[in-house]
């Protein structure tokens, strides 16, 4: 342990193979099963980096800081690729096939009780980014998550961060995870058209897509966990979710370059806290507005508040997550969970200096 603070279905499916992303960048990763990806300046140290959805605001530092040049800055070569769920994300970098993953936190605590050692090396979030919308068909019976009893319940992949999340929401509610389904519809227009066509009554996802949900008024909002006040009332606290994290063998034999990319993100972070959702919208690729460059701004300011300002994990964060997983996950809840492992603020707080 490291000195510094390291506090301890069917039917949509046609639509996922069709696309599981919204709209991506003509110069961003059309898919990380093509093998394509948005590359640095081909100079400086070779670091592959999934991300479980490219074009979501929640993970918009990855795009951001490549498209700022501050991973070009600090001599890295970053290649960003893309995958549509964080449970995608989270395979490749065990696998191998990156070094890095930007995706939820909550994956690390997951990924332990399997064997894995993982750590969150930068923290971007303080609370989940994530929201909860009912289709206007079913909104007169689903008002609350007392109410997903029975009900088929979109979340981007089964083992994703919105499926732990969905299921946490029930049992908290009184609802068993097997009263109800849950149905892996991806992002962007797969979750959309999941929600008109009622191939799920309700289910999580994040901005743009809630974006493009409400002004296409195909549904209404449930649950808010933009903002670390909806954070604290869903959930009871702090929830860190979108993160940079890394198996733990990798960062201790890397720690330059762990730190290069981290003082790249904790830039990007501190850019973002000072700048306007429209300037920020402005950076980054054309096709992330999908037409309508307002929607988009308006996307970004909604998430805004769930982002960090200087990259270190929120007190109390781990403690949250590891409740709520121990809420419906039988393998965390009989387990004994190392916190102090499942990251570090080292490189955090000297990029902070």
């Amino acid at each position: 342990m490291r000195k510094t603070t390291r506090h301890a279905s069917l039917a949509v499916a046609g639509l996922l193979a069709l696309t599981s992303l919204t709209a991506c960048a003509n110069d961003a990763a059309s898919s990380a099963a093509s093998g394509s990806g948005v590359k640095g300046d081909g100079k400086g140290t070779k670091v592959k980096i999934m991300v479980g959805g490219l074009d979501k605001v929640i993970y918009m530092p990855a795009m951001l800081t490549q498209r700022l040049g501050y991973f070009d800055a600090e001599g890295l070569d970053v290649e960003l690729l893309s995958e549509p769920a964080g449970v995608q994300a989270e395979t490749a970098l065990v696998s191998g096939q990156v070094q890095g993953a930007v995706g939820f936190y909550d994956h690390t605590l997951d990924l332990q009780v399997k064997g894995k050692s993982v750590e969150s090396v930068v923290q971007f979030s303080h609370a989940p980014g994530e929201v909860e919308v009912v289709s206007r068909k079913a909104e007169g019976d689903v008002t609350s998550a007392k109410d997903f009893k029975g009900r088929k319940l979109g979340v981007t992949g089964l083992g994703s961060s919105t499926d732990f999340l969905t299921k946490y929401l029930a049992v908290k509610n009184g609802v068993r995870v097997d009263q109800f389904t849950p149905v892996a519809v991806g992002a962007g227009p797969t979750f959309i058209a999941a929600l008109q066509q009622g191939s799920i009554d309700a289910g999580m996802t994040t901005d743009p897509t809630v974006a493009t949900i409400l002004a296409k008024k195909a549904g209404k909002v449930l649950v808010d966990m933009r903002t670390p006040e909806g954070s604290q009332q869903a959930l009871g606290g702090p929830y860190p979710s979108s993160s940079l994290y890394m198996q733990t063998d990798w960062v201790n034999g890397h720690k330059e370059t762990v730190q290069k990319l981290v003082d790249a993100f904790v830039k990007t972070l501190r850019w973002m806290s000072t700048h306007s959702a429209s300037d920020i919208a402005a950076k980054m690729p054309a096709d992330y507005s999908q037409g309508d460059k307002t929607l988009y701004a308006d996307a970004i300011k909604s998430t805004l508040p769930m982002f960090t300002k200087d990259g270190v994990m929120p007190a109390n964060g781990p403690e949250t997550v590891e409740r709520v997983l121990k809420a419906f996950n039988p393998a965390v809840k009989n387990a004994k969970v190392d916190l102090a492992a499942t990251y570090t603020t080292e490189f955090a707080q000297k990029a902070a200096k």
